[in-house]
């Protein structure tokens, strides 16, 4: 009777831990990641568009990104474009390719990236929560139906207290995962 709620609550919130790692991904390290580039968009004839959609993005060093534009006219806007993002790093620009050093970061700077990291690491697991609310209330009207018991009722309360805790245990691991390279000098 209830297992469609559970599958629901499970689905969702595996997508909250997906879209957690793709946010995380595009927090600096120390070292070069191509997925630093995934927020940065470029006009490109009219249309916001992604970087790595108009050029070729390679990691040739442990701390340095190149950017090969496929059509050199937006060499400056993909160099305008990366300025503006919070990424604080200047770009080289030769004309070719563009080039990202990842300087390595000082204490202030990775205390206040922790600081992101948890930031962004509780508004996922208020987006787990919710999903917890929503089947709770969806049990609770269920229930005023009579479709399912008191005793039923609280037993998928505590099945999905343990589902919802299994997901936010998952997000520490891997916001402590991030944390502990966002640190690591």
């Amino acid at each position: 009777m209830t297992a469609d709620l559970f599958d629901d609550a499970e689905r969702r919130m595996k997508r909250a831990i997906d879209a957690l790692k793709q946010d995380l991904g595009s927090i600096r390290t120390g070292r070069a990641s191509a997925s630093l580039l995934d927020r940065i968009t470029v006009d490109y004839y009219g249309a916001p568009t992604p970087v790595n959609q108009v050029a070729t993005i390679s990691i040739p060093e442990a701390r340095l990104i190149v950017i090969q534009p496929w059509d050199k006219k937006i060499s400056a806007d993909i160099e305008k474009a990366i300025q503006k993002s919070d990424l604080g790093i200047n770009p080289n620009n030769d004309g070719q390719v563009i080039r990202l050093n990842i300087p390595p970061m000082n204490e202030e700077r990775r205390k206040d990236l922790v600081k992101s990291l948890h930031k962004k690491l509780d508004e996922h697991k208020v987006a787990v929560r919710n999903v917890r609310r929503d089947v709770q209330d969806k049990l609770r009207e269920r229930e005023k139906k009579k479709e399912v018991s008191e005793d039923e009722l609280k037993r998928s309360t505590e099945k999905l207290q343990k589902l919802t805790d299994r997901f936010i245990e998952e997000m520490d691991k891997v916001g402590k995962t991030k944390e502990l390279e966002i640190l690591e000098v």
